[in-house]
């Protein structure tokens, strides 16, 4: 990791760790599954993980072209997610964080786009994580990022995993960042589009996104963590949706999702979408009508 500087903050806060660069992302990935072995505990490392960043054209580009994005000079309300994500894979896999790197699943996603974040942009980078407690089917905990411009907050993600047959305590709900919202999220029945995707495609999404877990990668790598087939990252499904929806999004919104059944490479698959007074909701399925991804898009 990038060398690190620590500041104390006010009481009851996280400490701030300030980093000199984003992380990268393979190594921390190696760290994690090591440091991960045999990890207990049902309590979060106090700190919050911050890095300036920068808005560069061709790596925005890039991100466009595999998401389906026009490009321009105004970023997707998912790219400042993969701007933060090694640092949330940071505040994994760090020894002292109750539940281990591997085999954690991306089950819910929150993004609340306030204001327009524009090409070569200097941001700062937040993460904490918050909100760790029992889940059905084991522990799960929120990942949450935000971007800031020139001191005003644009955008903030919530990130909620889900740790599979571990145990913890009942969460501290106390100082969240946002008040939580749960919706019912139902996937419109009108096929919106059909999408053919390819087998390579989670090797091009991880270039573009850094997001280099081996289920993503290739059958064998995928076969070694229980997957037939190499998956679609969750985070490409919901681009590709928003960018179906491209030029019909107000200015700010916020943007609720569910993970359901992996997308396995290749496939077709349905994207549905419908209108509403206050937004949208959409959702990703099979053919066969298992769900992929629900979500629902509200003003802000």
């Amino acid at each position: 990791m990038a060398a690190a500087s620590s500041s104390a903050t006010t009481p009851g806060m996280p400490a701030v760790v300030e980093l000199g660069a984003i992380p990268r992302l393979p190594r921390l990935y190696a760290k994690g599954v090591v440091s991960g072995i045999g990890r207990k505990g049902d309590r979060l490392p106090d700190r919050e993980l911050v890095v300036g960043a920068r808005v560069d054209g061709e790596p925005l580009a890039a991100y466009d072209r595999v998401c389906g994005f026009r490009y321009g000079d105004e970023v997707p309300a998912t790219y400042p997610h993969v701007l933060a994500f090694p640092l949330q894979v940071a505040q994994i896999a760090e020894r002292s964080f109750p539940l281990p790197l591997a085999g954690l699943v991306h089950i819910r996603n929150t993004i609340g786009v306030y204001g327009p974040i524009r090409l070569g942009a200097e941001l700062t980078l937040r993460v904490h994580a918050e909100r760790l407690g029992p889940h059905p089917k084991g522990a799960q905990v929120d990942l949450v990022s935000s971007a800031v411009v020139d001191g005003q907050t644009l955008w903030l993600g919530r990130s909620t995993y889900l740790a599979r047959g571990r145990k913890v305590a009942p969460s501290n709900v106390e100082h969240l960042t946002e008040p939580l919202r749960f919706i019912e999220l139902e996937s419109p029945e009108r096929t919106a589009a059909v999408w053919e995707l390819p087998r390579d495609l989670g090797r091009r999404y991880a270039k573009v996104s850094g997001d280099v877990n081996p289920i993503h990668m290739g059958r064998l790598r995928a076969r070694l963590f229980g997957f037939r087939r190499p998956i679609a990252h969750g985070m490409w499904t919901l681009a590709h949706s928003l960018a179906a929806l491209e030029g019909r999004l107000p200015d700010t919104y916020r943007v609720d999702v569910e993970f359901h059944k992996p997308v396995y490479l290749p496939s077709t698959v349905q994207f549905a979408s419908a209108e509403h007074d206050d937004g949208w909701s959409f959702g990703v399925r099979s053919a066969g009508g298992v769900s992929h991804l629900t979500g629902r898009l509200t003003a802000a």
